[in-house]
């Protein structure tokens, strides 16, 4: 079933499904027919674009953080990872938040990444905590130590999040896959020859 506050297309549908029905009822009774019922339709179709804009729902709001992250990475900004990561968080690797953003620093301190092109594989909300499966096609930069062995890349990833206050912030990030084989944070700790091992 879709979500009318996250699709526009059920209400867009219930918008046609409207004016046919104002087609019909003129065309059986045109005596009762007034001119507003043709405005119908077009208030319905106007309604299912301001819901989509502007309600925002927490899988809209989860989808834009990881956005935001994978966007961090690729511009190489260590410093806007830092507002999207929880407190409290921790890893298999990274016992806190600190932790993780020393790692960004160094990792992301020299050209590594020209593109990201991520993908959702799962996503469950349960608020106030969230679980996400997404996948990053790394394509990388051609400058940079990487690009020698391997021009592009598939990283598979789970993240965990927790709102906190009105935002959703990550307490957890897993390394899935890496080339399409079974990985965790330990495979990209070293130089590139570690990565593509």
């Amino acid at each position: 079933m879709t979500n009318i506050f996250e699709q526009p297309w059920l209400l867009l549908i219930v918008s046609v499904v409207v004016l046919l029905a104002v087609a019909v009822f003129r065309g059986l009774f045109p005596q009762r027919h007034r001119w507003w019922f043709w405005l119908l339709p077009v208030i319905i179709a106007i309604a299912a674009f301001a819901i989509d804009f502007f309600v925002r729902t927490d899988n809209e709001e989860i989808k834009e953080a990881i956005a935001k992250a994978v966007r961090a990475v690729e511009r190489e900004d260590a410093e806007a990872i830092g507002p999207l990561i929880s407190n409290d968080y921790h890893d298999s690797f990274h016992a806190s938040k600190q932790a993780l953003l020393e790692h960004c620093r160094i990792r992301l301190s020299e050209p590594i990444i020209e593109k990201n092109v991520y993908g959702i594989v799962s996503l469950d909300v349960r608020p106030p905590n969230a679980s996400a499966v997404f996948t990053v096609r790394v394509v990388f930069d051609p400058q940079g130590p990487i690009y020698e062995y391997r021009k592009i890349m598939p990283f598979k990833l789970q993240a965990e999040l927790r709102k906190e206050g009105t935002k959703w912030l990550f307490t957890r990030f897993e390394v899935l896959e890496i080339d399409l084989h079974p990985a965790d944070w330990r495979h990209i700790q070293g130089g590139a020859g570690e990565i593509l091992n």
